[in-house]
């Protein structure tokens, strides 16, 4: 299984009402691309120095899948937003060995 973090710190100007459509879109995406095993999305509660503004963590079941949901045009979409209020995007993936069955 192959985990997905991304972390966006929001630029200064970047409105409450941006923000939140940002993580609406976000929270759309599994509802339109196929092979997700889950998604979780949110904003940052504890609002530290080093804190990030949204968090995504989702996992799908190998790499194809999570290359699939790349390259989906409606992902596609989302990012570029995310690309445009944002001042920093980070992310990891890696895989897991544990399997659906664990959860």
């Amino acid at each position: 299984m192959l985990t997905h973090i991304v972390c966006w710190k929001y630029k200064a100007k970047t409105t409450e009402t941006q923000r939140e459509e940002h993580v609406a879109k976000l929270k759309n995406l599994p509802g339109v691309i196929p092979n997700i095993i889950s998604f979780d999305v949110g904003f940052d509660i504890l609002h530290l120095e080093r804190s990030f503004d949204t968090g995504l963590v989702a996992t799908y079941p190998n790499r194809a899948a999570l290359d699939f949901y790349t390259a989906h045009p409606v992902h596609q979409e989302v990012a570029n937003i995310g690309k445009q209020i944002a001042e920093r995007v980070v992310s990891v993936d890696f895989m897991s060995e544990r399997k659906n069955s664990d959860y």
